[in-house]
């Protein structure tokens, strides 16, 4: 009994070391984790397994280490093992990064699958997702638009992030092997990036060197861009200024973006931009076609995945706006970074958080007019691979341009390649297209009209119908310049040019003209030309002066209409009897007949005819009393518009 109880305590003494040694070393690899050491975090979490100790959070953090690091192959396998063993915890992300994982290995039919399931775990909770069963197709019809090679400086190391810089290129790599082993990251366990720069070979005969001046430092630079005028750049480094390093309060070091002043050929006046924090990154800068505007990649507060796409406007003076999200269409739950702008305002991107074929792939969308909701469009092959696809920078003058990958038959880790581009990306642009078609004269709202989309082909791409309200909605293909056409019977029809844009919402409105020719018989174009009445005095057929400033603008309608043929009915009040009210109108009628004709109006385009008091305007009919206002009424004349 007594040994049994000894080795009872044996085993249980042996059994708590063994945990106590397996909650030390997970305490250790969770402050590697933390700090973005991955490779310390991997061995440590490995051991830990080997010991027979597993547990969604191990597996996560594991899986997230592999994920980080490119190494989809083991992130594959251990993001499989938490899913199967602990379904029920995993969350949408998680599901997400197994999907990427299997597309980076070609398994795209179990990609697929685990897509569908994180749509549908992510519409659960509570996030806008949705999966296209279609983006493989879309990614094929992008693709083939690259002849690319490797750019011939690449080295055995890490080389991307390149950024055009006077007739050649700057870039990030550490190639630089000579660094102090303590001066080594422990993301991937490489050395630190320093900024180097490919132009003219200097006295040394060295084509490739560091960028000179204050710059490059013992801790990471990457992600450049220099001003047109060659003065300023932007880069990004870790959280590292005036010889001193700070760190978050989990101890990590934090990228920001700084500013250096090329003085005397030396970079230097180095100064961390104001939206820098120490609890959060912010990196790979670069500058809008006009400089006025900074976008960059960060995972600060208001971010929708791990990082995601902001800008910020350049004020001048040191200073800067707000950061400012590009929202959702651009921005996913995964991770979007290297933005990249053209001169013609397209914005290119990368991301694993859009359809893709593997890791990071490139993305492209225009941009313009603080619009950021356009298509989001795949470059495709060979741009894009099973890999990561990533800092992608296009010349569109000379249809030229360099991208970084850590695809397999690169020469190092990441390797820089140069493209030439054979055929533009297909965007989609949208413009949506809203206003009113009103009558021009009366301002009437025109409900029934129609309102048509015709390119410049002539071709009708789309129509539609003006509500109760005169109101239509319709949207454009703003790749190519379109005429919006408003049409009704009885009007002349309106159009307007819209010449191709970046997507800008635009308000049209039309103001109809009567088709006074063919659309007008049996209106009165007095009421169509909103004059005022035709009045004559009482037992009066002569033209007042009142009346003849409005017939005038007849005269004027006529004038512009050649075809258009009036007929002038002339009317009078009750008082007089019938026979000779009857002939006073006449008598109104071929006055103002005469009086047209004077004018220059031809008379077979004229008539006239008086009904005396046969159509009155009110109850003022004979035995009625009534005021002079209401009987002056029924003195008028109608010009009527007839065949």
């Amino acid at each position: 009994m007594y040994k049994k109880v000894l080795l009872f305590t044996i085993a249980f003494i042996s059994s708590f070391g063994l945990t106590y040694g397996q909650e030390r070393l997970l305490e250790k690899a969770d402050e590697k984790y933390e700090e973005y050491s991955f490779r310390p975090a991997i061995d440590i979490y490995k051991k830990v397994r080997e010991k027979g100790f597993s547990s969604p959070d191990l597996l996560k953090r594991l899986g997230n280490s592999y994920y980080f690091n490119a190494n989809y192959e083991e992130a594959s396998e251990i993001y499989k093992e938490l899913i199967e063993k602990y379904d029920s915890v995993v969350t949408p992300d998680y599901v997400f990064r197994y999907a990427q994982s299997l597309k980076t290995l070609g398994e795209y039919e179990g990609a697929d699958a685990m897509m569908a399931k994180f749509s549908r775990l992510a519409k659960e909770s509570g996030i806008d997702s949705s999966f296209d069963e279609d983006y493989m197709k879309k990614i094929e019809e992008n693709s083939g638009r690259y002849d690319i090679q490797q750019f011939k400086y690449n080295s055995k190391y890490s080389d991307f992030a390149p950024s055009f810089y006077k007739e050649g290129l700057i870039f990030s790599s550490d190639r630089d092997t000579g660094n102090l082993a303590r001066y080594r990251h422990t993301w991937n366990a490489r050395d630190f990036l320093d900024i180097y720069e490919v132009n003219e070979a200097n006295e040394n005969n060295e084509v490739v060197q560091k960028v000179s001046g204050d710059i490059n430092t013992r801790l990471h630079e990457s992600t450049s861009v220099v001003t047109k005028d060659g003065s300023t750049m932007y880069f990004t480094r870790n959280n590292f200024l005036d010889g001193k390093k700070y760190k978050d309060e989990k101890g990590t070091i934090r990228l920001k973006i700084y500013k250096a002043a090329l003085i005397e050929d030396e970079w230097t006046n180095i100064e961390e931009l104001p939206f820098n924090s120490d609890s959060y990154s912010v990196a790979h800068p670069v500058l809008s076609p006009d400089e006025k505007v900074l976008y960059f990649a960060s995972d600060m507060p208001g971010t929708y995945g791990e990082s995601d796409i902001f800008k910020v406007q350049i004020v001048g003076d040191g200073t800067y706006g707000p950061p400012i999200n590009l929202g959702k269409t651009i921005n996913t739950e995964a991770r979007e970074t290297f933005p990249f702008i053209t001169q013609s305002d397209v914005l290119y991107f990368s991301s694993d958080g859009h359809p893709g074929l593997g890791g990071l792939d490139v993305f492209a969308t225009k941009i313009a007019f603080d619009e950021y909701d356009q298509t989001i469009v795949n470059v495709g092959k060979p741009i894009n691979g099973k890999y990561d696809d990533f800092s992608f920078i296009l010349d569109e003058e000379k249809t030229t341009g360099y991208f970084a990958s850590n695809r397999i038959d690169g020469t190092g880790d990441d390797d820089i390649y140069s493209f030439k581009e054979t055929e533009p990306i297909s965007l989609d642009c949208l413009q949506d297209v809203t206003g009113t078609v009103r009558d021009r004269i009366s301002n009437e709202i025109l409900a029934g009209a129609t309102v048509k989309i015709i390119d410049e082909e002539n071709n009708e791409v789309s129509s539609t119908i003006t509500n109760a309200k005169g109101e239509y909605s319709l949207s454009l293909d703003c790749n190519q310049g379109n005429f919006v056409r408003a049409m009704m019977e009885g009007y002349v029809p309106s159009e307007e040019y819209l010449v191709k844009s970046y997507g800008k919402p635009r308000i049209v409105d039309f103001y109809l003209e009567r088709d006074l020719v063919t659309g007008g018989f049996g209106d009165d174009l007095a009421k169509l030309l909103q004059l005022s009445t035709i009045y004559f005095d009482l037992n009066k057929f002569d033209i007042r002066p009142d009346a003849e400033i409005e017939i005038q603008k007849v005269i004027a309608a006529m004038e512009k209409y050649p075809s258009l043929k009036i007929k002038v009915n002339a009317h009078t009040d009750s008082r007089g009897n019938d026979a000779y009210n009857l002939w006073l109108s006449q008598k109104r009628a071929q006055s103002t007949v005469a009086y047209m004709i004077a004018k220059g109006i031809s008379a077979d385009r004229l008539d006239g005819q008086g009904y005396g008091e046969e159509r009155l305007m009110n109850e003022c009919e004979n035995g009625v009393r009534c005021s002079n206002e209401k009987h002056q009424l029924n003195r008028r004349s109608e010009f009527i518009i007839f065949d």
